[in-house]
């Protein structure tokens, strides 16, 4: 039979363990939301997922060059209810690579998916300039 060394503390972080596991268990960890931002030769479409968000807990906020969209999700249930869902308020600030006329954008929100479009600055629009080489005459 082998000695084995007592360790008072031992015990200590195995009940520390299964502590942190039960809290881990009934508090889910927020995941940002997904977005996707297509740019065209006028605009940028930014489309976000909200699921389960209502329209009036949704705040938009655009600059020049960021996006920055603040929603809540409002508790739906009554206690003794079992959720992995995700409730409270969240934001998400999304760099632009393009200046735009925050003046004039516009938004959908449709089934949980916000749709934003971003037109470009004139400045934006007039980047790329094509220039036309003349020929020597012959």
């Amino acid at each position: 039979m082998a000695i084995v060394r007592y360790n008072p503390w031992a015990e200590m972080t195995q009940l520390q363990r299964q502590i942190d596991s039960l809290f881990a268990e009934q508090a889910p960890t927020f995941k940002t939301p997904a977005a996707e931002l297509t740019e065209t030769e006028d605009a940028l479409h930014l489309r976000l997922e909200l699921p389960g968000v209502s329209a009036k807990d949704v705040d938009i906020e655009v600059t020049e060059s960021a996006v920055k969209v603040v929603a809540e999700r409002k508790l739906e249930h009554k206690d003794n209810t079992r959720s992995e869902f995700y409730y409270g308020k969240f934001q998400r600030v999304i760099p632009l690579k393009a200046r735009i006329q925050n003046t004039n954008v516009t938004a959908e929100y449709k089934d949980g998916i916000l749709n934003l479009t971003l037109p470009k600055s004139e400045q934006e629009k007039n980047k790329v300039v094509k220039v036309n080489l003349e020929q020597p005459a012959a």
